[in-house]
């Protein structure tokens, strides 16, 4: 009887574990099928997996960049259509195999004169042989002002160039309102084969002018296929527009390169083990949509996977003929706010025509990757296989021999679908079998433990007593650790509570007020008012600290001053700490005695052990003192001087001017903004400081009002946290945090590029805009609309906002703002020349007001607060 009753129980509990698995795969399966966050898992280890032993990208393709280097030389984009005429007409020369130009020429460019000299020219032609001097002076001027006909004709001598169209995507009701022009006749086809109607469909589309068209060897699509994540892994080969099937760009640019036609390629039949393209002989992997998931290629060092050549380089005739013959040369934008950065896998941000040339070197190795067929029954069928091991084998299995048998099927799953992508370039999704087996296995054995301390409980009931006369024991033998360790194990009740609180003042005794802390602490989690526990434990807590720098000189927020006059105020290094001034962008921040000098200083804290460990522990302290040296050798009255730089227990300190006045922050509201004058004179002061920081090749990174302390009483105005940016630098980047604040950060920071002394230029034009006109130039309820609108659009005009101020001050914040750092002042004396002249010429007609100029400690020139 006893052995059937064992049996029966053992049967209850495996149809309890059995109706558990079910339940948890019902609820995976419902999160999988909902929710982005499974797909999320599997996007991130296809994007490691494809891009961990990548082939070597095709030395055939040229990159030739719009970067900033060739708008600074060449002037604003977009340029006139003469420049890319001059451009194809150089490369062309090399004879490529094709030209494949990013840039979409959906208008026509226009002269204004250029119809007039039309007219002249036929009124001249038709006048006869009298007026043939003044014909051809016209005919020429026509051919000089017609940019569109001059880029047209150097498309035809070329003859193999390639241009964009872009489609508006989605499911059309009906026929398009912008059917595809006739010159796609050769490029495009019926949709009519099987799988066309699977392919993409666009609601409407922009084509390249008729003129550019019809001169082009080829139009195709440009389109992404943007992953929920903003991550672009999969190309769209072909779109279908009305009944027509347009190709990619990519795909006409490997046409060439194999030396096809425009309508080489098509829906392949054969051998193929899945949906593929034709292209000639080869035949492209898709899936059923004719979408292929490239290859993306690693960057060489700190170069892209391909060559790279400037547009001025090429157009001033440095760049040798051969870089370009007989390969497929990529045209596009790479400058800063110019191209739009795609995100692919292992690349946060690519250039179109690099993104490009990934695809097209991808095509042409057959380097993509492919989705294995009938994937998706595999995978459920998986994730079947591992609910009947949740329900019926896992049970069965021991603690140790349970969690080895997971162990392995999670390794074999994650690691299978690693090495299929990684070696053989299909992929399985597995992530979901995967994420149901970690679960099941922390579910059910989570149910099996407590159902085991559940029996435990009734045995260590009877031993508590044991353990509480123990502790007593050894709490009168002068033991109070080994006591406390036996009182922990004793279930909280009246009794052990009084014993507790017996041990905790014991510890008081011993002056051991951080052990005192650790007793209270426990107590609370069963009475959190028994007696004046809670007023010990804090008045415990601030001795601990006070005694020992513990837990408020490392946990952030935390704070080593005591509001408790009986304890002795702590020291950090030689420094007393008499109170604390605020929270700072590394920790707290404290007003500092300095014995030896006696002067008052300002202490910003970093607790370097709570960010690092180990190497990279070591890394940072080097590092944090080598900027503070850095920012240390700044001498001028407008910077806050560093005078000290130290570690105590792993707290590491920089020790600076104290000054006794406010940030600037406070007059960035309306109603709260300072006179005009006085701003501009403000930033006459802060463009001298950076003249004087860059000149020592510091930069500052965060010019904000934060940063700019001033004191009323003395007009002083102070640059503050000078270096403390870049002392942050990887302890922010390890958690992705984005460095420098925002609505103040040029174009070039938030691209991931190298910040030099103009982007500090640039933050100081946001923050007197801001200063001006209680706003900031670009304002967003999002980061990546903030982003998007620093990188692309134009800083509102000044006099918009405040038509009352000076037109030359407009035009100087509005150059400060400009994207390209080419284009901002070159460094801060030549803009502090700029404030001037602006405060030499401030009076308006009619202002009785006009500002007085003195002479200040703290600047060159600055303008009275009156």
């Amino acid at each position: 009887m006893a052995s059937a009753g064992i049996r029966a129980g053992w049967r209850v509990r495996l149809g309890a574990d059995a109706a558990l698995a079910l339940a948890l795969a019902l609820l995976v399966a419902g999160l999988h099928l909902s929710t982005d966050a499974i797909a999320s898992l599997e996007r991130r280890l296809f994007d490691a997996a494809s891009t961990w032993a990548t082939p070597t990208p095709s030395d055939r393709i040229v990159i030739v960049a719009v970067d900033d280097a060739s708008i600074a030389r060449l002037g604003r984009w977009p340029w006139s259509r003469d420049v890319h005429a001059q451009l194809i007409d150089r490369i062309a020369e090399a004879r490529p195999r094709a030209i494949v130009h990013t840039t979409l020429f959906l208008e026509p460019q226009a002269d204004r004169g250029l119809a007039y000299i039309r007219r002249l020219h036929e009124a001249a032609t038709q006048a006869g042989s009298a007026a043939l001097p003044l014909a051809r002076i016209a005919a020429e001027a026509e051919v000089a002002l017609d940019a569109d006909a001059r880029l047209a004709a150097s498309l035809a001598r070329a003859g193999n160039v390639l241009l964009p169209a872009v489609f508006t995507l989605g499911q059309p009701a009906g026929p398009s309102d912008t059917p595809l022009p006739d010159y796609f006749a050769q490029g495009v086809r019926p949709a009519g084969f099987e799988g066309a109607q699977s392919v993409p469909a666009a609601l409407r589309g922009q084509f390249p002018i008729g003129s550019l068209g019809v001169a082009a060897a080829g139009v195709g699509h440009l389109n992404l296929l943007p992953d929920a994540d903003g991550v672009t892994r999969s190309d769209p080969l072909l779109l279908r527009l009305d009944d027509h099937v347009v190709p990619s760009l990519a795909l006409l640019a490997a046409a060439r390169a194999l030396r096809l036609g425009p309508g080489a390629w098509g829906p392949a039949s054969g051998p193929a083990p899945g949906p593929a393209l034709r292209l000639g002989k080869m035949q492209v992997p898709t899936d059923g949509k004719f979408t292929v998931l490239p290859q993306f290629y690693p960057h060489a060092g700190d170069r892209s996977a391909f060559p790279v050549e400037s547009v001025h380089e090429v157009l001033a005739g440095r760049v040798p003929a051969a870089r370009f013959a007989d390969r497929i040369v990529v045209i596009g934008a790479t400058a800063a706010g110019v191209g739009v950065p795609i995100a692919v896998p292992g690349h946060t941000a690519l250039s179109p025509p690099e993104r490009l040339a990934h695809v097209i070197s991808s095509l042409l190795g057959g380097h993509g990757f492919v989705q294995m067929q009938g994937g998706a029954l595999l995978t459920w069928a998986l994730a079947l296989a591992v609910l009947a091991y949740l329900a019926w084998g896992l049970p069965r299995l021991g603690a140790g021999a349970g969690a080895v048998t997971t162990g392995l099927c999670l390794a074999g799953l994650l690691l299978g679908e690693w090495l299929l992508l990684a070696a053989a370039g299909l992929w399985l999704p597995l992530v979901f079998p995967a994420v149901l087996l970690l679960l099941g296995h922390l579910a059910l054995t989570t149910r099996r433990f407590l159902l085991t301390e559940a029996g435990k409980r009734q045995a260590d009931g009877e031993s508590a007593e044991a353990h509480r006369q123990m502790g007593l024991a050894l709490l009168g033998q002068g033991q109070p650790d080994q006591a406390f360790d036996r009182f922990r194990r004793v279930p909280l009740g009246p009794q052990v509570m009084d014993n507790l609180y017996q041990l905790a003042l014991d510890f008081e005794r011993r002056r051991q007020f951080n052990k005192a802390e650790s007793v209270y602490a426990h107590m609370a989690t069963y009475d959190p008012g028994y007696a004046d526990v809670p007023q010990r434990r804090a008045r415990a807590g601030r001795a601990a600290d006070a005694v020992m720098l513990g837990r408020g000189a490392t946990h952030p927020g935390g704070t080593l001053v005591l509001d408790d006059p009986t304890l002795e105020l702590p020291t950090l290094g030689r420094y007393r700490l008499d109170k604390v001034l605020g929270q700072g962008a590394m920790g707290m921040v404290y007003l500092g005695h300095d014995p030896k000098i006696g002067r008052s200083v300002a202490i910003k804290t970093l607790a370097l052990g709570e960010t690092f460990e180990g190497d990279a522990l070591t890394e940072a302290r080097e590092r944090f003192f080598r900027e503070a040296e850095t920012a240390g050798r700044l001498a001028h009255p407008g910077i806050v001087t560093i005078h000290d730089a130290g570690e105590e227990q792993d707290l590491a300190y920089i020790a600076m001017e104290y000054v006794p006045g406010h940030d600037l922050s406070a007059h960035t509201r309306p109603g709260e903004l300072l006179p005009a004058r006085q701003v501009v004179g403000f930033g006459l002061r802060v463009a001298q400081a950076l003249a004087h920081a860059h000149r020592l090749g510091v930069v500052h990174r965060d010019i904000k009002p934060a940063n700019l302390l001033w004191v009323p009483a003395e007009d002083l105005l102070k640059v503050a946290d000078f270096g403390i940016a870049r002392l942050t630098d990887q302890s922010r980047t390890r958690t992705g945090t984005l460095l420098g604040t925002p609505g103040y950060m040029a174009p070039e920071q938030l691209a991931g590029q190298p910040a030099d002394g103009r982007s500090d230029l640039y933050a100081l034009g946001a923050t007197l805009f801001q200063l001006l006109t209680g706003r900031l130039p670009f304002e967003a309820e999002s980061l990546p609309e903030l982003m998007f609108q620093i990188t692309n659009q134009e800083a509102p005009d000044l006099r918009q906002l405040r038509p009352d101020l000076p037109p030359a001050l407009a035009e100087t914040l509005a150059r400060l703002l400009r994207k390209s750092p080419a284009e901002r002042y070159p460094d801060g004396t030549a803009l502090a020349e700029a404030f001037a002249s602006c405060l030499d010429h401030w009076p308006l007609p009619g202002d009785a007001s006009a500002p007085s100029i003195d002479h200040h400690p703290n600047a060159g020139t600055v303008i009275s607060a009156t």
